[in-house]
């Protein structure tokens, strides 16, 4: 299932389409081994899980459209994102009800935080392609967190594991003085 989202390509407040991803990264791209990478699923859940690469892509395949959003002020329309549907988690681990967050830890010790309506939000996905293309180093293969709603370093590159946590704790970002949900239609850029 293709899902589109903002159909309408109508730019967030003070953004504008640049055409080209730029390469950003907090902390300098990593060496990743997907024969030893591992997705780690853990905290408030019945018995953690962690899943190969091969795991990763043995499940249903979900794929979007979407426009992303960078907190500088750039956009990219029409990207298209394959991967695994966030909400496909839920056949693979047991997520107990007193689950609030998603925290979402990378290589390199970055991490963001997600509200649970965000993470499981139907155009939400782990991709391991871009625009018909195995994700790039730079892009954050082995696998990258997608959510388009919010601005893209929510998206966070590496993912190597999530957290369901009953209490918010603030990510890479969010300490440095991002704001802690991160809407670009409400220009959720920075904190007070």
């Amino acid at each position: 299932m293709l899902h589109e989202w903002n159909a309408e390509k109508e730019l967030p407040p003070n953004q504008a389409d640049i055409g080209n991803f730029r390469i950003l990264s907090a902390r300098g791209v990593p060496k990743v081994d997907p024969k030893r990478w591992e997705l780690r699923i853990f905290g408030e859940v019945e018995e953690e899980k962690v899943l190969s690469y091969d795991n990763i892509l043995s499940l249903p395949v979900a794929k979007i459209k979407a426009d992303v959003h960078c907190v500088e002020g750039w956009s990219i329309l029409d990207t298209e994102w394959e991967g695994i549907s966030t909400g496909e988690l839920k056949k693979v681990v047991e997520i107990k009800d007193s689950a609030r967050f998603a925290i979402v830890h990378c290589a390199e010790g970055y991490t963001t935080n997600l509200m649970l309506d965000d993470f499981f939000s139907k155009d939400s996905l782990l991709a391991y392609r871009l625009n018909g293309e195995q994700l790039s180093v730079e892009q954050g293969y082995p696998l990258r967190l997608v959510v388009p709603r919010l601005y893209l370093w929510k998206s966070a590159k590496w993912v190597n594991a999530i957290e369901f946590s009953k209490e918010d704790r603030k990510g890479y970002w969010e300490q440095r003085g991002y704001h802690n949900h991160g809407d670009p239609w409400k220009e959720e850029r920075f904190s007070d």
